[in-house]
């Protein structure tokens, strides 16, 4: 498995599942504010190609994963377990399933607004529920509560044994970073396109545009991103790292592993 995905493994599917839901004829269940983005876990970070998160019960009657077969040329399924989610009326891309759990990616040529959402399991629908996509909805993936998924410029991870330095050039990961070019090929690094809005904050200090090496698509993984930036000089051990754009900006108090 590549680096990236290995990643995407950990940072989105390392949930602790509840159990499994019964296996009769009960619909799935589910609310709005139980859609949320993956990264922030909030209802407000709902944007065309982010990761999204469904919490609920009955929404499948076992687990199913789709990661392992992401590669040149294969698509994320739209149906796993036998349930599919529709958004606007048509079914999206799905990364995982199971009776609590569901992620998915919401599409890139939707629109911000109001938005109709059912799951359906098997030919039984859930609710139709409304969700509404904002422009963005930065977040950053946690490795733990608190704490960013970051890379060296090596891709290794950053750890507490191998912490950032001052001065470093680091990588982060997150969803809703605002759109990209859908019609370009899933196998490179897709810049967004709108960079003069996007903004590293260092303890709550926007970083100059110049320390800003790059914000893309990450191959193979619609929805993910990723942000390449150089680290102040002189910095805090662990400082919170935030993300925006526009107005918009990731949750706070999410820090960075450096010493």
């Amino acid at each position: 498995m590549s680096r990236t995905l290995s990643l995407l493994v950990a940072l989105v599917w390392a949930i602790p599942l509840c159990a499994q839901g019964s296996s009769g004829s009960t619909a799935p269940a589910y609310t709005g504010t139980t859609i949320v983005n993956s990264a922030t876990s909030g209802a407000d970070g709902l944007a065309p190609n982010t990761l999204a998160t469904i919490y609920g019960t009955n929404l499948s009657y076992g687990d199913a994963v789709s990661v392992d077969g992401l590669g040149p040329g294969t698509l994320l399924p739209q149906e796993m377990a036998g349930v599919q989610v529709y958004v606007a009326g048509s079914p999206v891309s799905l990364y995982y399933v199971s009776p609590q759990q569901i992620n998915f990616l919401i599409p890139a040529n939707l629109r911000p607004g109001e938005m109709d959402l059912f799951v359906a399991r098997d030919g039984t629908a859930g609710p139709h529920t409304s969700i509404t996509l904002h422009d963005v909805g930065p977040g950053l993936f946690q490795s733990e509560p608190g704490v960013i998924i970051a890379t060296h410029a090596d891709g290794s991870l950053v750890t507490q044994n191998r912490p950032a330095k001052q001065g470093e050039t680091v990588t982060v990961y997150g969803t809703g970073f605002g759109p990209i070019n859908p019609d370009a090929p899933v196998s490179i690094p897709v810049p967004i396109t709108d960079m003069g809005s996007f903004q590293v904050l260092v303890n709550g200090t926007v970083l100059p545009g110049t320390s800003i090496v790059a914000v893309s698509s990450v191959p193979y993984t619609p929805g993910l991103y990723e942000a390449t930036f150089k680290l102040p000089k002189s910095v805090t051990p662990n400082p919170e790292i935030r993300v925006a754009v526009g107005d918009q900006s990731s949750p706070p108090k999410l820090t960075l592993t450096l010493q």
